[in-house]
């Protein structure tokens, strides 16, 4: 038996989880891939997944030899890029990658022509949407994420940092006032922005002597989209707390007006998150850097 095939045929089952999606992804056979994991497992004498009608999942075998299989690889992979030379480590091939929808549409999406030129033989497979991915469950590469990163066996590096504005549009402002400080507050309404996941709408929150501070305000519309509650905040709908670099253009052009300027909202991580040992792969690597030299071009966005 081949055991860095096997190895291989192992590791992919797991990130696909699912045998099916694997075999496609390999260009194989169902049947083979059950094949030669039941070899795998009688040479190991262990049984390394657990497997049922309904789901699939890692033995504590099975995790521990995973992780070992993925840096056998990745040092396999090192090595022999190295011996081929230049020409093998050139970025070339399908790059998986999981993007929250506005932020992924508005200033990754809009700007890929320029890494699509720098790196022609890379071919990206984008899958756009506000869902918590599970990345090695859907064999995506790397994924983009908003927010603080919850514990994971995915290594998390961040690229940059979302700030907020408040704001609303004149109209809104011409028949309810002007908020001067967070008390005012309370005589007013805004757009409702929700987490599409747990439905539990988003606080306001700011920075007060350097502590944070959280306060909910509710409005006429709620939305579980950015792009959805930008729209509603320019209609004069209510107050809102949104992305600046979202908001940066419409408040030059006079179309949204900057509130509350004393209390700084909170900003939030943006961070790339792929698998362990992923990033010895050209197309990942190039992207990554690709990726934060796009975030530090904007102040709105970059690190720090």
């Amino acid at each position: 038996m081949d055991k860095i095939k096997a190895m291989q045929t192992f590791v992919r089952i797991v990130e696909a989880n699912s045998f099916t999606k694997a075999a496609e992804i390999l260009l194989l056979p169902r049947s083979a891939l059950s094949a030669t994991m039941q070899k795998l497992e009688a040479l190991l004498g262990t049984r390394l997944l657990q497997r049922t009608t309904r789901r699939m999942a890692l033995t504590a075998d099975g995790a521990v030899y995973y992780q070992q299989c993925v840096d056998i690889l990745a040092a396999i992979d090192t090595v022999e890029a190295s011996l081929r030379g230049r020409d093998a480590e050139r970025p070339r091939g399908k790059l998986r990658v999981a993007l929250p929808g506005t932020l992924g549409r508005n200033v990754v999406v809009s700007r890929l022509a320029q890494f699509h030129a720098a790196y022609p033989e890379v071919e990206l497979l984008l899958s756009l949407g506000d869902g918590l991915v599970d990345v090695v469950q859907e064999g995506m590469d790397c994924a983009l994420r908003v927010g603080h990163l919850q514990d994971s066996a995915l290594i998390g590096r961040q690229i940059g940092s979302m700030r907020f504005l408040n704001c609303a549009a004149p109209a809104y402002l011409a028949r309810h006032g002007t908020p001067r400080d967070i008390a005012d507050l309370r005589h007013h309404h805004s757009v409702v922005h929700f987490s599409g996941r747990t439905g539990r709408p988003f606080d306001w929150d700011w920075l007060e002597d350097g502590k944070p501070r959280k306060v909910a305000i509710g409005g006429p519309v709620a939305v579980n989209d950015a792009d959805a509650y930008l729209s509603c905040v320019l209609q004069g709908l209510g107050l809102a707390q949104a992305a600046a670099y979202q908001v940066r253009q419409h408040l030059a052009q006079g179309r949204l007006v900057e509130v509350l300027e004393h209390a700084v909202p909170s900003a939030l991580p943006v961070s790339l998150l792929y698998p362990r040992g992923r990033m010895a792969l050209p197309q990942l690597n190039v992207f990554a850097n690709w990726l934060t030299a796009l975030f530090d071009a904007d102040p709105d966005l970059r690190l720090g």
